[in-house]
């Protein structure tokens, strides 16, 4: 949609809802009505990028709220608050909030071979790529000031696995393995239970072959809150991690800076950058690869050719016709669905910088070319033969990225997330006689008498 005051950007709005195919209340046959993605023409226009292309807040305060008053009260009441909102928001009562190891293993024994070889080929993708984030403790030395940094794991960390409309045993890798390579030594991982207080069997089966086995059927913002203040059946974790709808989000941006976290991984998101060779049929799975997962998301695509948009909408409504997961992609593409259209591949670049999507796909001729001009995007995917879901997957590469405009700023999900970087400095008097003077000056200047002090009675005793 134009923003507010930009009378210069030419909007062209949706022609009307969607209506689902299936059945009326009196049992015939609904019709399939297209809908056009809504575009935003942004030719010949010179708009804040940033102002123009900005994302509806929805009821961010009122979800924040909401967010405040369940971790208040699970910091309070700890498991009977837990307890409390599992049964309001999952409709499950649970006596225990953690499942018990033997439970994963059996999940993980009864998976059908070919998903068990499927999960352990992208467990060794994803522990091969982490593996080569290791880094080594530096170490420095200059005017005889030797410095060397020591690289420690957290104690524990906290994993947030979604749940709900799917299961996701790929998060459980993608968060688990980084956290291990890390060398944390505790990893406890919260996901959202069934109504029947069960945890889907593939992610169970997922934590086992990871090795993870501190696992609590929780969810949403309080389990946010039981690991990040502790109850009394979940230990205090030193960094959550993980993404989640709104209300997880907003927790995780809540409870910053009593636990470390990794970002704001929240709704999925994905902007597809395409010129006039993008297949229009495989534009359109990969948009609703990532819409599928639900409502709050994002799923635009940037052309610079009217003729391949509009082959792209076509192609996209024959595919939600039959899709299994109907429901939800249309929920992200009537609130973050677009079609923008660009001058030129660098204003689409442009254009694609400003959203900063989670998911960035280059579905050009010359995809290699573009990506120098690439500034935000969680991930970037170069060509036809690399779609997001294959980085959501098997790539190695780790699938818990930052939404919602924060690729301006953070990262993935990566093994120095659940570590902490601690210098370590040693003088000989050599060389303390020679930098303490600069030190001492410096202190002066700054008005701290005790800090020149502690420079100066050494300088007397020396």
């Amino acid at each position: 949609m134009a923003a507010a005051g930009e009378d210069t950007l030419r909007s062209v709005p949706a022609a009307g809802r969607r209506r689902n195919s299936g059945r009326d209340a009196r049992g015939l046959p609904v019709r399939w009505r297209p809908l056009m993605l809504s575009r935003l023409d942004l030719r010949g226009t010179a708009l804040d990028l940033r102002s123009a292309l900005s994302r509806s807040e929805g009821d961010a305060a009122a979800v924040t709220e909401a967010v405040r008053s369940i971790l208040d009260d699970v910091r309070r009441r700890g498991d009977d608050a837990v307890r409390g909102y599992t049964e309001r928001f999952d409709g499950c009562r649970l006596d225990t909030l953690r499942v018990a190891e033997a439970t994963a293993q059996t999940a993980l024994d009864g998976l059908e071979p070919d998903l068990r070889a499927a999960l352990e080929f992208a467990r060794d993708q994803i522990l091969s790529y982490h593996e080569s984030q290791r880094s080594s403790e530096a170490r420095h030395e200059r005017s005889g000031v030797e410095v060397r940094e020591m690289i420690i794991p957290v104690d524990r960390a906290g994993l947030y696995v979604p749940g709900g409309r799917a299961a996701y045993p790929s998060t459980v890798l993608m968060t688990a393995i980084p956290a291990l390579v890390a060398g944390v030594r505790e990893v406890a991982i919260c996901i959202p239970p069934d109504r029947d207080g069960q945890v889907p069997a593939t992610t169970l089966a997922a934590a086992s072959l990871a090795g993870v086995h501190e696992v609590y059927r929780i969810g949403g913002a309080q389990a946010i809150g039981a690991m990040a203040y502790g109850t009394e059946s979940v230990g205090r974790v030193d960094v959550i991690v993980g993404p989640g709808n709104a209300f997880v989000a907003a927790a995780k941006r809540e409870v910053a800076g009593v636990v470390g976290i990794e970002s704001l991984a929240g709704p999925s998101e994905v902007a597809l950058v395409v010129d006039a060779t993008a297949d229009p049929v495989l534009v359109a799975a990969d948009l609703l690869a990532q819409a599928e997962h639900g409502p709050g998301g994002t799923a635009v695509v940037i052309a610079w050719d009217s003729d391949v948009a509009d082959a792209i909408d076509a192609a996209l409504d024959g595919l939600l016709a039959v899709a299994p997961r109907r429901a939800e992609a249309e929920a992200t593409l009537a609130s973050g669905g677009r079609i923008v259209i660009v001058e030129d591949a660098r204003r689409a670049l442009d254009v694609a910088n400003a959203i900063a999507p989670e998911h960035l796909e280059l579905f050009c001729d010359d995809a290699d070319a573009l990506v120098p001009m690439v500034r935000n995007a969680g991930a970037v995917f170069c060509g036809p033969w690399a779609p997001a879901v294959i980085g959501d997957y098997v790539a190695g590469v780790n699938h818990v990225l930052p939404t919602g405009g924060t690729a301006r700023f953070a990262s993935a999900l990566r093994v120095s997330d659940f570590q902490k970087h601690v210098h370590v400095v040693h003088l000989d008097e050599e060389a303390f006689r020679r930098v303490a003077p600069y030190a001492a000056l410096l202190a002066d200047a700054e008005g701290l008498d005790g800090h020149a002090r502690s420079i100066r009675i050494r300088e007397v005793q020396a």
